[in-house]
């Protein structure tokens, strides 16, 4: 009895889980009106078209948890704005005025409010949600906090599920950390912010029991979450590269976070004695022999394979130290000891849009990752790396290892050679991650949804009932009032010149299949920032040391500084090789098999090989193909402004301009007459019908400069000064309707 119990239990579980995803279905999706937003952005309950999803299926994507771990949960609720002085007031009455996750000041970060819902019982924002953690709760994120997208038009809003967030997770984090540091911070006289934080974490009965220890957390995770912020520092040349609204470093970030957890003391302590700066003249050494030596004093244990948190900033708090014996590093000096054990995030690119994901070939902006079989695992699992997973990677002293020197996370990621052996212990979901991605199946792209007003010529929104000038039926009957006769003149334009790179799919066939078109970076012509950075960037290799990994061209031993990307892949592999620690043993090997059986043999794409113009990788160059930029289908490409990986470009009709170059002149006697914007503002959700983007200009938002690195707005022309104004609208309407 006991043993079909135990057989038998699990698999109730997992059916369990599929049954209760159904539980949550506001039929408005916990969406909420915002009053007085961010750029005088206020909106109406936002609106959402058919993209295949019911409202549950929305806020079961919204709500899951993938395993991230920001910080605590109960800590989050309780936490008030950095600035008090300037806070952002609620314009909701159970949420205080100074309340960090008011709807304001979320929205102020171009986060999504929500309003309490069964999956949601605290209103947090989307994407953010409570993760279970070895008994303790945490907030983190989910896929839709950078994959859910809004479009506003005069008071109306639009979700866009799958689509790109307009977020900015930095400007979120800083001052997130800020409001921490501001809480914990110390005086001769009582902290009122600290004394009003306990109460509010003591009343939630949750986590925490006294005083004393909200107070050691609350000075570990600010460290946590300062030292983030360190590491990750986006510069190039020493000077700030800042992201904006509707982008991030993913990869950068990813990257860095894999270097810190695969790092051990020794090669910590090697990389310090090989920073160097220029004195009187000469390039020296910037650290001594003894320096170094006093720096990592204490720092982990000398048999460590892998460092910690803790450990990390003890040696940052040591560098910088006014002590005797220690460097005292100014913030210039240690930008450069950054450089040497991590590297710049400092090529941001868009969100992408998730529609088709799971019917693609390859995914990523470079193509990096192939969808066949256990791809999407390893891929979401090195996304949830990025998004504060808590990584608990450790020497492996597991008794069944230790008797038979077997494990299958060894195995995967190339150390079942090796004595000692990482144990990739660690919050990331499996079983929920396989779900995410099956649940992406069904997810359509958006339908364009604007109508045009015959009296007037101007443009609404015909999804609900307020200011309708015709029959919502009519709209659709009448192909949404696009031009048709435009539309079919784009469509000749469009096979003539974009459908080699872009091709055109059924959006509602099931077994539809999206095969990227993969293009060299030399002739896309866009900025190569990204690209060059995920082949290029190198980090000390751990424990990975002497490993042998597959490439496309044959398997390599890997150097004690090695190309990032190979650290990821071995490391995302060790991930995927292990189960969940924090479940009963049966239902945790009844999920696993689950989600790495249904990732293997419900996956309908099959292992192709690449398709496009791009440099294949060689023996010589094993990651040389990835110097590329991957092409895909357009459908919905209306909804995903601004445009080019890096969002360079802000609006369809900017993109089908040529790119300014030095000396051109605007108008006619020019090279072309017109150019795409050289900068241009980002952050509202209004949206221009006409050009098909969001308002650029006329509001303090973030200035986007496309003349630096990683910005720039080059490439993707196709004969663009040679385009007529008539065909670049015969165009927009073509792509407005897919």
């Amino acid at each position: 009895m006991f043993l079909a119990a135990i057989v038998i239990l699990p698999f109730i579980g997992i059916i369990g889980a599929k049954i209760y995803q159904y539980w949550d279905n506001d039929p408005n999706r916990g969406a909420i009106a915002v009053a007085g937003g961010e750029f005088d952005e206020g909106y109406e309950v936002p609106e959402y078209l058919d993209q295949g999803w019911r409202p549950w299926q929305s806020l079961w994507f919204y709500n899951t948890t993938q395993g991230s771990a920001l910080l605590p949960y109960d800590f989050l609720l309780a936490l008030e704005q950095a600035d008090l002085e300037q806070k952002v007031d609620c314009n909701r009455n159970e949420q205080t005025g100074a309340w960090f996750l008011c709807d304001q000041n979320i929205d102020r970060f171009r986060y999504l409010p929500q309003k309490k819902t069964f999956f949601n019982p605290d209103a947090l924002p989307v994407g953010f949600t409570k993760e279970t953690y070895q008994g303790k709760d945490y907030v983190g994120y989910t896929c839709a906090a950078c994959h859910t997208g809004q479009v506003n038009f005069k008071g109306r809003a639009l979700r866009i599920d799958g689509g790109p967030a307009m977020a900015d997770m930095v400007t979120f984090l800083t001052e997130l950390t800020q409001a921490m540091k501001l809480t914990r911070r110390k005086t001769d006289q009582k902290n009122p912010r600290l004394e009003r934080f306990i109460d509010r974490v003591l009343a939630l009965n949750n986590d925490y029991g006294d005083a004393a220890e909200i107070e050691k957390d609350l000075e570990k995770w600010t460290n946590t979450r300062e030292l983030y912020n360190i590491i990750n520092r986006s510069t190039h040349e020493q000077k700030r590269v800042k992201y904006g609204y509707a982008r991030l470093d993913a990869f950068g970030r990813i990257y860095n976070r894999v270097i810190q957890y695969a790092i051990n003391r020794k090669q910590v302590a090697k990389s310090l004695r090989t920073v160097t700066v220029k004195r009187d003249g000469t390039v020296q050494p910037l650290l001594s022999g003894a320096e170094i030596a006093k720096v990592m004093e204490n720092v982990g244990e000398p048999d460590d394979i892998i460092l910690r948190d803790k450990d990390f900033l003890k040696i940052i708090n040591n560098l910088q130290s006014k002590e005797s014996g220690f460097p005292n590093l100014n913030f210039r000096e240690m930008l450069r000891v950054r450089n040497k054990i991590f590297n710049p995030p400092n090529a941001p690119v868009s969100y992408p849009f998730l529609w088709d994901i799971s019917h693609s070939d390859y995914v990523q902006w470079n193509g990096l990752a192939s969808n066949a079989g256990p791809g999407p695992l390893g891929r979401n699992a090195g996304e949830v790396t990025g998004v504060f997973a808590k990584l608990d990677w450790q020497k492996d002293r597991r008794w069944l290892t230790q008797l038979t020197g077997l494990s299958l996370s060894a195995l995967l990621s190339g150390q079942i050679d090796k004595r000692e052996q990482i144990y990739f212990k660690s919050s990331i979901d499996l079983f929920n991650l396989q779900r995410l991605e099956s649940h992406l199946t069904s997810l359509k792209s958006p339908r364009w949804p604007f109508c045009k007003k015959a009296s007037t010529g101007t443009y609404y929104l015909p999804t609900g009932p307020k200011d309708k000038p015709v029959d919502r039926r009519d709209c659709e009957d009448q192909d949404r009032k696009i031009d048709k006769a435009r539309r079919d003149k784009g469509q000749l334009i469009y096979a003539k010149n974009c459908q080699r790179c872009h091709g055109v799919i059924d959006r509602d066939a099931w077994e539809r299949r999206m095969v990227s078109y993969i293009l060299k970076i030399g002739k896309a012509g866009t900025d190569p920032a990204m690209a060059r950075n995920s082949v290029k960037y190198q980090g000390k290799s751990g424990n990975l040391k002497d490993t042998y990994q597959k490439t496309g061209v044959g398997n390599m031993v890997v150097k004690e500084d090695a190309p990032v990307v190979q650290i990821l892949t071995a490391t995302t592999a060790g991930v995927v090789g292990t189960s969940n620690p924090d479940k009963w043993w049966p239902r945790r090997f009844a999920e696993y098999l689950y989600a790495l059986a249904l990732s293997i043999f419900d996956n309908p794409i099959k292992a192709t090989v690449k398709y496009g113009d791009y440099d294949p990788d060689t023996t010589a160059e094993p990651y040389r193909s990835l110097l590329s930029y991957r092409a895909r289908a357009l459908n919905g490409i209306w909804a995903t402004a601004p445009y080019l990986h890096n969002g360079s470009v802000p609006s369809l009709y900017d993109l089908l301009l040529p790119v300014k170059r030095d000396g051109d002149t605007v108008g006619v006697g020019g090279r072309c007459e017109k150019y795409r914007p050289d900068s241009f503002i980002v952050g509202a959700r209004e949206f221009d019908p006409a050009k098909v983007g969001f308002l650029s200009e006329g509001y303090d938002g973030f200035r986007f400069n496309t003349n630096i690195r990683g910005n720039r707005n080059t490439g993707h022309e196709y004969h663009a000064c040679k385009m007529t104004e008539e065909d670049r609208w015969n165009l927009i309407e073509y792509l407005k309707s897919l």
